[in-house]
């Protein structure tokens, strides 16, 4: 089903995320919740008042079918989940379900050249990098950008280091993919340059105060017949113009002979210069403060500058950008200022508000769509299995030994010939030995038996 532009869903992310249209997407960005243990509230009287959620989670969180189906369809992926139960618990388990549901429903509706923004900390970042590189494969990793929050560090460092950055987890869905160089350049700042391009551009002219410095107008070619080489490798040292181009920077005053018998060199001027391309460590975006003029007191509001430099940098203008954690909206505002259409949900009615004031400030008055459907494009399957494998947390309720999805069976607790039904509380999920050995025995038979062979003294050990 086709979504307008400028359409703001308030719903569960996992419902739309289902309904929309495969290989729809040019790029999504999300800054999901970071399993921080946290709840979260925006200040009392902020123009985001009234926004709250938690960051926490538990398995009783999610709809039971959930883990089922993740096991159902991606056993190598839940069982990555499962290692990661064991070195953090439960609680990582719940929300790596969570975001993994999700993040297979993303890698579906992105466009083959598309790039998803994974905005997370050292919370879930390790284990998160993990569940990226099953869902878009490792060789589709492009970078983990490292964003310095605060330009000052603060705090007590006696007993360690601040932790005063976030990851940002940059995927393609393949080879072929949008990169617009431009917008991780930054243009040399003249009234503030940093000490390492100082000493590159040391020379200052006197007349203009221009920065400059000086470069060879030499090049190197390879001839192994010739006999004006400098050493045995054959290297010759030749104009690296021709004359024309020679005589004209000549004429231009660029060639400088700093004395007599030197070879020339050309003077290249700072202000000239593209300017300085990023790496992945982003140290020039500060958080935003309390006295942030776009400041609205959501509690984890991201400056619109980094959300504008990824979204330049990784889709064209008239593009297709979504954002399924949305929040303030600052994805949806930055779109719109660089002529991106987009899509935000969040479960928040806030977030439809917000996206509509921030709008308006920033002069810009299109309607936004609120939607609160599912897009109804997609029927979950849920069956006894599915819901089974939840409750019972992937384990035989015979044995109680952990088995992939596959292995096991949907049994009666009170076989039909005693009596059962069909109804839900009366039906488990047990592996093969397991279901062969119950038969028709009621389960206390079942357990006794097992216990007689040491199977469940096994498993408590």
């Amino acid at each position: 089903m086709k979504v307008e532009n400028r359409t703001l869903f308030e719903n569960d992310n996992l419902h739309v995320l289902r309904g929309l249209d495969t290989n729809s997407i040019d790029l999504i960005y999300l800054d999901p919740p970071f399993n921080s243990n946290r709840t979260f509230e925006a200040s009392v009287g902020s123009e985001a008042a009234g926004a709250t959620f938690k960051d926490f989670w538990t398995l009783e969180d999610l709809d039971n079918a959930s883990h089922g189906e993740l096991a159902e369809r991606e056993p190598k992926l839940y069982e990555i989940i499962k290692a990661a139960e064991f070195s953090h618990g439960k609680s990582m388990k719940a929300y790596l379900i969570m975001m993994s549901i999700r993040l297979l429903e993303m890698f579906r509706i992105l466009r083959p050249t598309g790039t998803l923004y994974l905005h997370c900390d050292d919370n879930a970042s390790h284990y998160l990098k993990t569940v990226m590189d099953t869902v878009f494969g490792k060789d589709n990793f492009r970078n983990e950008i490292i964003w310095q929050r605060a330009a000052t560090t603060k705090g007590n460092l006696k007993k360690g280091l601040a932790r005063d950055s976030d990851s940002i987890f940059r995927y393609s869905k393949s080879d072929t993919y949008i990169w617009n160089v431009e917008a991780v350049t930054i243009p040399y700042d003249m009234a503030n340059l940093d000490e390492k391009t100082k000493r590159q551009y040391y020379c200052v002219e006197p007349e203009t105060g221009r920065r400059f410095s000086l470069t060879s107008l030499t090049a190197q070619t390879y001839d192994p017949d010739s006999h004006l080489t400098y050493d045995v490798m054959g290297v010759v040292r030749t104009w690296r113009w021709a004359e024309v181009r020679m005589r004209k920077e000549i004429a231009a005053g660029r060639i400088v002979q700093t004395r007599p018998g030197n070879v020339p060199r050309y003077k290249r001027y700072l202000d000239e210069q593209k300017g300085k391309r990023l790496n992945n460590i982003w140290v020039d975006i500060p958080n935003l403060t309390a006295r942030s003029k776009e400041r609205i007191g959501y509690p984890t509001q991201k400056p619109i500058a980094l959300l504008e430099r990824i979204i330049a940098a990784s889709s064209k203008p008239g593009d297709r950008v979504l954002d399924p954690f949305c929040g303030c909206a600052t994805t949806c505002v930055a779109a719109e200022r660089l002529q991106r259409q987009w899509i935000g949900i969040d479960l928040s009615s806030k977030s439809y508000e917000l996206v509509q004031s921030r709008l308006e400030q920033s002069g810009i008055t299109e309607p936004v769509i609120h939607r609160k459907d599912n897009l109804k494009l997609y029927k979950q399957k849920k069956t006894d299995k599915h819901i089974l494998f939840g409750i019972q947390d992937g384990k035989c309720n015979g044995c109680q030994a952990v088995f992939p999805f596959r292995s096991m069976s949907v049994a009666y607790i009170v076989a039909k010939s005693n009596g059962g039904t069909n109804a839900a509380d009366n039906l488990q999920l047990l592996c093969s030995a397991c279901g062969s050995t119950k038969k028709n025995r009621t389960q206390k038979q079942l357990i006794q038996k097992l216990e007689n062979k040491g199977v469940l003294k096994c498993q408590r050990l």
